[in-house]
């Protein structure tokens, strides 16, 4: 059996050195789990741009229909900030994204015990906060046609992005909420905003009768997406899984993020139609961004990162299992006062560099065998 396959874009700023923790990770678990992944590398972003022109080349996109999952790190920084719209670096990452039809993006919020301080929220609130945000990643205002910047009829401009979605669109991303849901917590909420918005009511109703029609057993309830941003920050444990489309999932994910105090702890997925061989197609990557203003100084958190690896280890491998022991790996470390520097302003743990961290989390790795 040929071994499962990943294609590593470790794109700008601090998303090689926090790649550079992950690979080690991967030779981890071929020298003491006897699982070896074939591994490629290639660029994304601005660094591809500098190389090449264009912030992903055909051929980088090509590996990526071929592998079972790809790894990124993260794109963009100012150098890159008067480029054209077209050749900015986050468009490598939509065309990933477009092109790959990653139409599911599973954004997890947990808090770790030891970072319950950390978020602005009481303790009571966020302690023991383990919910998942399924964000619909590939239509909606994001994609929708007509688009753009036009002249109006009173000699100004007029700004225009179309709020879109199909059946097909809504139902696949609804089965994909459910599925998780049935092995977490077995519970859904979905929220639009159906009150004021027509592709609110059909998305709804295209919810509501995936949930009649294929997964009764799972409790499903709706919600305005604006009173699930106000619950959120009231009691987020009233939820379990969270489906909404990409606008309302851009923000409701990262106001989830900030629950656990901070987004460079948190990982994501994005996932697509599954393939002959029984896995998706996939891309994995840290909720956070390019962070220029460290980069090459060390002090980067590789944490999120390495949950997103975990993350592809669950969706992509089947391996639950070993994910589970890269959590409880990093939940170890961070519970023995690890920390590096973005996080030194919060608790006044022990300071450690981006590849202390990485190496802490082998240790602890080696100690769960």
């Amino acid at each position: 059996m040929a071994n499962p396959s990943l294609l590593i874009l470790a794109g700008d700023g601090i998303g090689p050195e926090v790649m550079t923790e992950v690979k080690k990770i991967i030779t981890w678990f071929g020298t003491k789990r006897g699982v070896h992944f074939d591994v490629t590398e290639d660029l994304v972003g601005g660094c591809a741009y500098d190389k090449h022109g264009t912030p992903l080349h055909d051929d980088t996109m090509a590996r990526a229909m071929q592998v079972d999952a790809v790894l990124l790190g993260a794109v963009g920084g100012p150098a890159y900030d008067n480029l054209d719209f077209s050749v900015k670096p986050e468009r490598g990452l939509l065309r990933l994204r477009k092109e790959m039809d990653l139409f599911s993006n599973l954004r997890p919020a947990q808090c770790f015990d030891a970072l319950a301080d950390f978020s602005s929220l009481k303790k009571d609130i966020i302690s023991g906060l383990d919910i998942m945000i399924v964000r619909e990643l590939t239509s909606g205002v994001y994609f929708g046609e007509p688009r753009g910047i036009f002249p109006d009829n009173e000699g100004g401009r007029v700004g225009v992005n179309t709020q879109r979605y199909t059946t097909n669109e809504i139902r696949r991303v609804a089965r994909s909420a459910f599925e998780l849901a049935k092995r977490r917590g077995n519970k859904v909420c979905s929220m639009e905003k159906a009150n004021v918005m027509e592709s609110g009511i059909l998305w709804r109703e295209e919810v509501q009768w995936v949930h009649d029609h294929e997964y009764p057993e799972v409790e499903l309830s709706h919600m305005y997406a604006d009173n699930g941003a106000m619950q959120l920050v009231r009691w987020p444990k009233q939820f379990d899984v969270i489906v909404t489309d990409n606008l309302f999932g851009d923000i409701l994910s990262d106001c989830a993020a900030m629950l656990t105090g901070s987004l460079g702890m948190l990982p994501s997925a994005s996932l697509g139609a599954v393939q002959a061989n029984g896995r998706p197609k996939a891309l994995y990557e840290p909720v956070h961004g390019s962070a220029p203003d460290i980069a090459g100084q060390g002090k980067a958190n590789p944490i999120a990162c390495i949950l997103s690896f975990a993350m592809a280890l669950r969706y992509s491998f089947d391996m639950g299992d070993d994910a589970a022991r890269v959590e409880k790996a990093v939940e170890t470390v961070l519970a023995n006062g690890a920390r590096t520097a973005d996080l030194m302003d919060k608790d006044g743990g022990t300071p450690i560099s981006t590849t202390q961290m990485g190496d802490a989390i082998l240790a602890a790795l080696d100690a769960s065998l």
